[in-house]
């Protein structure tokens, strides 16, 4: 019982190098200000600069350390080009979130060819490629690391309409199953996070449509969507030591909707 560490060194990421893809949305926000807050170097990444450099001044004029570079994540260069900048601004890489995602919504007899490969693209390749250039520096760094997959609940439950996007995350779930094993032997754990709906602006709809909104919380226990501070609880869980023996794991932060 000794050698039990207090929950200040479970969770602590104290000068940790993050690399938060999707920072330009919810999610890769979300995580992007939680870890920063946490005490982690914060390379932000998306692909727009007019919405990177508002969030990295935020984070920065309250006292954090964050940086930003743009970059497409379906572009192999691009995401090369933001692992090499990181390790310059910050020397290495321990954590990654895989934040970028899509959706495009359609019957699958109607919906344009088109639209499902944007969605696989951004979604699959996106998280394959950022994982590919992080993960060779972690190896060669040989100090460990923790790449967590942004998934979605719709990952393993099918919906009318969403033949793209939940294959999509059932696919980056079994990325998330195979490097955990690829990169066990390296101290990489990697694990992936499947949310259920939160409010963000994309979702501002569903609470507008207040009979929508009602009958969709029917299916969610706890009986709310998601805050930013439910999804970033998970991010510190997943970037800490506190989850040093834990990999290949499908965490559903959904408030119960996977649970009926």
């Amino acid at each position: 019982m000794q050698n039990i560490p207090t929950s200040q060194e479970l969770f602590d990421v104290t000068g940790k190098v993050a690399i938060v893809t999707g920072a330009t949305g919810a999610f890769g926000a979300a995580a992007a200000m939680g870890l920063a807050k946490a005490g982690a170097k914060v390379m932000c990444t998306g692909r727009k600069p007019a919405t990177l450099e508002p969030l990295v001044k935020m984070i920065t004029d309250a006292g954090y350390d964050a940086i930003f570079e743009a970059g497409d994540p379906v572009v192999h260069e691009d995401n090369k080009r933001i692992v090499t900048k990181t390790v310059e601004a910050y020397g290495g890489v321990d954590i990654v979130v895989t934040a970028a995602g899509v959706n495009k919504v359609g019957a699958i007899i109607d919906q344009p060819v088109e639209d499902w490969e944007m969605v696989m693209d951004v979604n699959v390749k996106g998280t394959w490629l950022m994982l590919k250039e992080a993960g060779k520096v972690m190896v060669e760094q040989g100090r460990g690391g923790k790449a967590i997959i942004v998934s979605s609940a719709r990952g393993t439950l099918g919906m009318a309409n969403y033949a793209a996007y939940s294959p999509s995350k059932a696919a980056t779930d079994l990325i998330t199953k195979s490097l955990g094993c690829e990169w066990g032997p390296y101290n990489i754990n990697v694990n992936a996070i499947a949310p259920t709906v939160f409010r963000s602006p994309l979702t501002q709809w569903m609470f507008e449509d207040d009979a929508f909104y009602k009958n969709f919380l029917k299916r969610i226990p706890i009986g709310r969507l998601g805050e930013a501070e439910d999804f970033i609880g998970s991010v510190l869980f997943l970037s800490s030591k506190a989850s040093d023996f834990m990999t290949g794991h499908i965490m559903y932060v959904d408030g119960g909707y996977t649970a009926g």
